[in-house]
C-alpha cells in the first residue's frame, strides 16, 4: 500500500458508530446552562449551615446566678425590750431587733407593720432604710396601743410584717420573733390595758 489516505478497516473489523447523546430533560438542560450559579449557591448553603451548627453548638458563657429573693437573704431577730422611758411613750412598748443581710445585694426595708388593729408601729430608723450585705442593723421598734379593745391580750405567735426590696424583687414577709418577744409583748399589753375594762 502506498499513498496517503484514510486508514481503511481491515478484515473482521466493523465501523463503530459514536454513541448518540441521550435526550436530556428540561431540568438537565437548565442545570447545564446555570451550573456555576447552582454550585456557588450549594456551597453557600453548606457554609451557612455549617456556620450555624458551629455557632449553636459552641459552649455558652455561664451567666451569674440571680441574686436571692430578699426574704431568703435576711434574718430578723428579737434582741431585747428597750427600758429607757423616753423610747417607749405612754401605752407603748419599745424593743430592739437585729436585721442582718446574709448575702446578695443590699436590702431595703420599705415598710414595717404588725397585724393587730389596736396597735400602731414606728421604727427607728424610719422606713425606708437600707442594709448592706454581710452586715447587720439594729432597729428600735415601738408599738403603741391605740385601742385596748382591739389589742390582743395574750398574743400567741406575734410577728412583724416587713416589706423588703433588693435588686431581684419586692416581698412582704412575716417574721416570727419567738417566745421571748411574745412574752414581753403580752406583759407590755397587760400594763398598757390592765386598767381598761373589756
Amino acid at each position: 500500500m502506498s499513498g496517503v489516505g484514510p486508514v481503511e478497516p481491515g478484515a473482521d473489523t466493523h465501523v463503530r458508530e459514536a454513541p448518540r447523546p441521550r435526550p436530556r430533560g428540561r431540568l438537565a438542560r437548565h442545570y447545564d446552562r446555570h451550573r456555576r450559579a447552582v454550585l456557588a449557591s450549594t456551597a453557600a448553603v453548606l457554609v451557612l449551615a455549617g456556620g450555624g451548627y458551629l455557632c449553636a453548638s459552641r459552649p455558652q458563657p455561664r451567666h451569674a446566678p440571680a441574686p436571692p429573693y430578699p426574704s431568703q437573704a435576711v434574718d430578723l431577730v428579737y434582741v431585747t425590750p428597750v427600758t429607757a422611758s423616753r423610747a417607749a411613750p405612754a401605752g407603748g412598748f419599745s424593743f430592739t431587733v437585729l436585721l442582718s443581710v446574709r448575702s446578695g445585694p443590699p436590702v431595703t426595708v420599705t415598710r414595717l407593720t404588725q397585724p393587730y388593729q389596736g396597735l400602731s408601729v414606728v421604727s427607728s430608723p424610719a422606713a425606708p432604710f437600707q442594709t448592706k450585705p454581710h452586715s447587720a442593723r439594729k432597729i428600735i421598734v415601738t408599738l403603741r396601743v391605740t385601742e385596748c379593745e382591739k389589742a390582743p391580750r395574750n398574743p400567741g405567735l406575734p410577728f412583724l410584717d416587713v416589706t423588703l426590696r433588693n435588686a431581684r424583687a419586692i416581698e412582704a414577709h412575716s417574721f416570727l420573733l419567738g417566745a421571748r418577744y411574745a412574752q414581753d409583748l403580752s406583759q407590755a399589753l397587760e400594763v398598757a390595758c390592765g386598767n381598761d375594762s373589756r
